[in-house]
């Protein structure tokens, strides 16, 4: 199984430039960015079947990453 991956500058290549600014000068967007990272992480290991977990949890994991990654896109967006 192929695992796509899912960093922030991967999703938003357009807005490299953006996401470096902000991770520099917000607090919220850096500790956002990095909790984004680290559920990514997670959500990698889990598909990798790294950390064996049931389907809900992961389930459950890809949404918050979705909730976090759309939280960061409306900030890139502001």
């Amino acid at each position: 199984m192929t695992i796509e991956h899912h960093d922030l500058v991967h999703e938003f290549p357009e807005h490299r430039e953006r996401i470096r600014e902000l991770k520099m000068e917000n607090a919220h967007f850096s500790r956002l960015f990095d909790e984004y990272h680290q559920v990514t992480k997670d959500v990698e290991r889990m598909e990798s079947e790294i950390e064996a977990v049931c389907t809900r949890t992961e389930e459950e994991t890809k949404f918050k990453r979705l909730k976090l990654k759309d939280e960061l896109y409306a900030m890139l967006q502001a």
